[in-house]
């Protein structure tokens, strides 16, 4: 069992927070406190990533999609996967152990929905252990929401390579994107968000990369991008028209949603 410092906020919580749930400590409420003060539209921007989140898995649901892969996940609560897909099988992955803590335990009476604690950099590992729990014969939805950004590239990485795959292990993003892309079943999703910059790659607030566009592209491959492709993520089929004059708290969060098409019937 971990541990908990009382005196330690943690992100996931702190995201919980943002989002209007418990699962969350006044250590975690503070600092999320003192981060709006300093970053108006950090908890804004936690909403609208989720909404995009919401939208995107009801979309593939709608498409016949009835497992999920969540990596990165976070804490699974506040509208998420098996909430908003309440038939759907779903897997959770996050490598924090104070998620892991936390998300066995919100589980604990969930049938139809697991949390791994891993690595998705290491996606045959995490893939091998998702199949406990999944068919990757059939399509399933890859979720990467709000976390490629937190891991910067590395020498080597690039969009196409899979080196390492077969041994369990790959050296960076891409890399272990163009894995799971490679691994799951025709007609399969990729949905993600992730922090971008206008330019070249930079590093982003506290760690990581904020990617050009050009560059978050890459994480989909060969996937074919869903209508309205890469946009903002408040702008990915919203619930309603944006309203004359609003702004846009999400204007440097990409989102999009990517398919893996069917082979053709010869």
């Amino acid at each position: 069992m971990v541990e908990f410092d009382p005196r330690t906020p943690n992100l996931a919580r702190m995201y919980d927070y943002m989002l209007g749930g418990v699962t969350n400590y006044a250590v975690d409420r503070e600092a999320t406190d003192r981060l709006a003060e300093l970053v108006p539209q950090a908890v804004p921007l936690a909403r609208v990533n989720r909404g995009f989140q919401q939208r995107a898995v009801r979309h593939l649901a709608a498409s016949g999609v009835r497992q999920f892969l969540d990596l990165g996940s976070g804490l699974p609560t506040q509208g998420s996967v098996h909430q908003v897909v309440p038939d759907a099988r779903v897997v959770y992955v996050d490598r924090d152990p104070v998620v892991a803590e936390h998300a066995t335990a919100l589980l604990r009476d969930e049938s139809r929905a697991a949390f791994v604690q891993a690595d998705l950099l290491d996606a045959a590992g995490v893939l091998e252990r998702a199949a406990a729990f999944l068919d990757l014969s059939r399509p399933v939805g890859v979720l990467l929401i709000s976390i490629l950004h937190f891991i910067p590239d590395t020498d080597g990485d690039t969009d196409g390579d899979t080196g390492g795959h077969a041994s369990g292990g790959v050296r960076g993003p891409h890399a272990a994107v163009a894995a799971l892309r490679e691994a799951v079943a025709p007609g399969s999703h990729l949905v993600l968000t992730h922090s971008t910059s206008p330019g070249r790659a930079k590093p982003a607030a506290g760690r990581g990369t904020a990617r050009p566009p050009a560059r978050i592209r890459s994480f989909f491959g060969d996937f074919t991008l869903v209508e309205p492709g890469l946009v903002h993520a408040a702008d990915w089929r919203p619930d309603r028209p944006r309203l004359v004059g609003e702004p846009s708290t999400a204007s440097y969060l990409m989102a999009g949603v990517g398919w893996k098409t069917r082979p053709r019937q010869v």
